[in-house]
């Protein structure tokens, strides 16, 4: 009985397998294959691209570019043109340029100008030139130059140059030429 089934087992085991082979490598290669192979690509390239070719080229080409070159070019070249050349342009050539040369031209040339002519260079040449060319011109020819020229000099002059002439040298030439030509050269002969 055991051998019977072992081999009922097997043969349907293999008739099985065939059975999976068969039914569904043909369901898969016939059916599946055939319905990609033909709907789904059928559709893809006949709907879909034709979709895409004619509806939506054909809304891009016409309604869009209809769209920018009518609507968006016109109102660009017309609206904002229009705007830019008339009101822009008419504002600056006349408000702003007008208010420049009239309020702020005057006011340059006349508070500014008046300002700095009158009271700037007043101040300047009266004022600062006097302070320089007075005070301070007398100060450096008449105290500081006295100064320099009394006081300085006669410092370097008497008191320096007497000290470097009479301590240093009698020093030098007494002391030191003394200690070199007494001591040293005894030491040496």
């Amino acid at each position: 009985g055991l051998i019977y089934f072992q081999t009922l087992y097997v043969k349907n085991y293999r008739t099985f397998c065939v059975y999976i082979h068969t039914y569904i490598h043909t369901y898969i290669h016939t059916y599946i294959h055939t319905y990609i192979h033909t709907y789904i690509h059928t559709y893809i390239h006949t709907y879909i691209h034709t979709y895409i070719h004619t509806y939506i080229h054909t809304y891009i080409h016409t309604y869009i570019h209809t769209y920018i070159h009518t609507y968006i070019h016109t109102y660009i070249h017309t609206y904002i043109h229009t705007y830019i050349h008339t009101y822009i342009h008419t504002y600056i050539h006349t408000y702003i340029h007008t208010y420049i040369h009239t309020y702020i031209h005057t006011y340059i040339h006349t508070y500014i100008h008046t300002y700095i002519h009158t009271y700037i260079h007043t101040y300047i040449h009266t004022y600062i030139h006097t302070y320089i060319h007075t005070y301070i011109h007398t100060y450096i020819h008449t105290y500081i130059h006295t100064y320099i020229h009394t006081y300085i000099h006669t410092y370097i002059h008497t008191y320096i140059h007497t000290y470097i002439h009479t301590y240093i040298h009698t020093y030098i030439h007494t002391y030191i030429h003394t200690y070199i030509h007494t001591y040293i050269h005894t030491y040496i002969h």
